[in-house]
């Protein structure tokens, strides 16, 4: 366990270190917002294409797929919750996380009220597990949880290591009627922005949990039935090693594309050459409605 954490700070570390040298960090933001928002929605079966995003950005009184109008609202709901948390202080506020509910599913509500949830085989319809059904049980369990998140000084546990216990308990509690993988996947990055384990949101673990789906939900359900929490922390961890890493090539890329591009400007172009112009040019055609 100690040496996978060690593993997975480390590449945060060389993630967070890298990040800092894009001069806008919302071309960061941005771009991989939209990466997240595509493989996490595909996790939930829903399926876009970049294109289809593209257009249903630029196009908005045009037709779009309803996967692609899901996977904007994804988008929003993540740069909402990561505007309240600056706005908070660095604070993830049961109300933030149901706004981005509210954001995400186009609708009123919060935490569920009415019994009847189950989490299903979607193969087999077999359920495999149920949640709270109580509301008030359901509020108390997201009271709990949202002062676990806070409790900094009194917590002796590796952040990363609270990371993974916390998104157990959010995703085993399904505080709401839908989106509760997506919203749970939001709450990991900011969670992590939250720490200062990175400055800006760009840690996400979808492609990891798609290309894992059947390890994800089988440990899941594994620290329900029998207290699995290593192997649970353990799958997490690597998670994050591996997307930092993956992320970090991203980065990297963007930095030398941006670089290339500002030379050639500065050396082609001169007159028209400006930072403004060159960060726009960088920045995907996909911002919040």
């Amino acid at each position: 366990m100690t040496r996978s954490v060690a593993k997975a700070n480390r590449a945060l570390a060389e993630l967070k270190g890298r990040a800092a040298t894009i001069p806008n960090q919302g071309i960061l933001i941005d771009a991989l917002a939209m990466q997240e928002a595509k493989a996490s929605s595909e996790i939930e079966n829903i399926v876009t294409t970049h294109d289809e995003l593209f257009q249903a950005d630029l196009f908005p009184e045009g037709p779009e797929s309803a996967a692609a109008k899901e996977v904007a609202l994804y988008r929003d709901a993540l740069k909402l919750g990561y505007s309240q948390l600056r706005a908070t202080d660095g604070l993830i506020l049961n109300r933030t996380l149901i706004d981005m509910f509210r954001l995400l599913k186009a609708r009123e509500g919060g935490f569920r009220v009415t019994p009847g949830s189950a989490l299903k085989n979607d193969a087999t319809s077999e359920v495999i597990y149920v949640p709270p059904q109580d509301a008030r049980i359901i509020q108390s369990a997201m009271n709990a949880l949202e002062n676990f998140i806070h409790e900094d000084d009194a917590c002796t546990l590796d952040p990363l290591i609270k990371m993974a216990l916390i998104h157990h308990q959010f995703e085993s509690i399904h505080p709401f009627p839908d989106g509760n993988g997506r919203i749970g996947r939001i709450l990991n990055v900011l969670y992590l922005t939250r720490t200062g384990l990175l400055e800006i949101p760009i840690l996400h673990l979808s492609r990891y949990v798609t290309r894992t789906k059947a390890d994800y939900y089988r440990l899941l359900q594994a620290v329900r039935k029998d207290n699995a929490w290593e192997e649970w922390v353990l799958y997490m961890l690597e998670g994050v090693a591996e997307t930092a890493q993956t992320t970090l090539s991203l980065v990297e890329g963007i930095r030398e594309q941006m670089s290339s591009v500002k030379r050639r400007m500065r050396e082609e172009v001169p007159n028209l050459y400006s930072q403004d112009l060159l960060n726009n040019l960088f920045r995907p055609p996909l911002h919040a409605h």
